[in-house]
């Protein structure tokens, strides 16, 4: 063995070397796969034709709205500095930032806390009212749904964090040595970061870049005419016959631009633990806002085009209709929803909120899963503040189980 180690490090061999790079290429080349057996072609064109028409031009445009927005608004402003006011405002300031899509909102109230300008109820109500990035998902498929559980975590989230205020002072379980650590992670949207999780190498970090500025070119070059197609065929139009087309035509567009748009994603960022694999990817704070849309888009799209397959292909393999299955079991999906909720990072959650999409998971479980959600704020929490990041986590399960089930046996029983 010894021997075997010393040839390796003669010529300048690591066991590094042999580790495969960018595993998320599994996913864009499973795709291509399926789509070129015969056996499988027409269920995953289909599902991938849905994923990008139905899914990803809704999340794109909602997200470069947002960034767009994002950008003419500083995480530093007034309603950041009317927390000092009262323990009430600080809870209903948070709520409202945990409202708006993505993690932003729960990370600025987290190193808050960390730092202590915000109590502990304030963190219970933001983790409580976010829904991540899967918000995004909700908001793009299904606006009227997605606004409902917008609305319902900003409520639930203020009561949840005014009863713990009532329960525990503003420093239960804060970190009495944290404000550097706050301070730098408060800073990581500001400044130019590399993923943690990327390689050092000037050439994995090059092939890297490319990979995120084509994917909003990408977008740049294709998004008004995606668009158009997209809201013609919620319409009912069909596009083929409108431009005499032949049949399946843009169906097949549609899934030749999710590979597409999914090997651009499989660039950005390697695969070395669960935040890496489940957290959306670190972006540079000057990065134009159809870039940043992109790098979200695409981690949504995974996530989403993950559920489609699964959803599809058990149907078309094992001729077993989800939604129906699960339905049988309908008493334990609130507390499903709720347990992938308490998982950290967006990838589960939009994962449960595509089957939703699908009709496989019920209206409770999405419910249950939108109230116990923490997203990638969890991550963050975790690293400054760990025992009060698992205190609040299981404060926001507490309600996410109550209105879950309160949902199923009024609606769904």
């Amino acid at each position: 063995m010894q021997q075997v180690k010393n040839l390796a490090i003669v010529n300048g061999l690591t066991i590094d070397q042999f580790t495969p790079k960018y595993k998320r290429l599994i996913l864009p080349i499973a795709m291509a796969a399926l789509l070129a057996s015969s056996v499988t072609r027409e269920v995953t064109m289909n599902a991938l034709s849905d994923a990008f028409w139905a899914v990803s031009c809704y999340v794109v445009f909602t997200l470069v709205v947002y960034h767009q927005i994002s950008q003419l608004i500083s995480s530093q402003n007034r309603l950041v500095e009317l927390y000092h006011h009262s323990p009430t405002h600080q809870v209903v300031f948070s709520s409202l930032l945990g409202a708006l899509p993505g993690c932003g909102g729960a990370i600025i109230v987290t190193t808050q806390f960390v730092s202590g300008r915000v109590g502990f109820g304030s963190v219970v109500a933001v983790l409580t009212a976010t829904m991540g990035d899967a918000a995004f998902l909700i908001l793009a498929s299904k606006p009227s749904v997605g606004l409902g559980l917008v609305a319902m975590g900003v409520v639930v989230g203020m009561i949840s964090g005014l009863i713990v205020n009532k329960i525990h002072a503003a420093d239960f379980l804060r970190p009495k040595s944290a404000n550097p650590s706050a301070k730098r992670v408060s800073q990581v949207n500001n400044t130019d970061n590399t993923d943690c999780t990327c390689k050092t190498t000037q050439e994995s970090t090059g092939v890297q870049r490319a990979a995120i500025n084509l994917q909003g070119l990408f977008w740049k070059w294709i998004i008004v005419p995606a668009l158009i197609i997209a809201f013609a065929m919620s319409f009912q139009v069909d596009i083929n016959q409108v431009l005499g087309l032949p049949a399946n035509s843009i169906e097949w567009t549609g899934a030749v631009l999710a590979v597409v748009m999914m090997f651009l994603w499989a660039f950005t960022k390697e695969i070395n633990d669960y935040q890496s694999t489940v957290a959306e990817d670190a972006k540079i704070a000057s990065s134009h806002p159809m870039q940043k849309a992109a790098q979200d888009t695409h981690f949504v799209s995974a996530w989403v085009i993950v559920a489609f397959l699964f959803f599809e292909l058990s149907v078309h393999f094992a001729h077993i209709d989800l939604g129906s299955a699960l339905s049988g079991y309908g008493v334990y999906m609130p507390l499903v929803g709720m347990l992938v909720g308490l998982l950290p990072g967006c990838g589960p959650q939009i994962l449960v909120t595509s089957l939703y999409i699908t009709g496989a998971m019920p209206m409770s479980a999405q419910v249950s899963n939108a109230i116990s959600n923490d997203g990638d704020a969890l991550f963050p929490a975790i690293a400054l503040a760990p025992k009060a990041a698992l205190a609040a986590t299981f404060y926001s399960a507490i309600p996410a189980i109550v209105v879950g089930y309160g949902y199923y046996w009024l609606f769904e029983l």
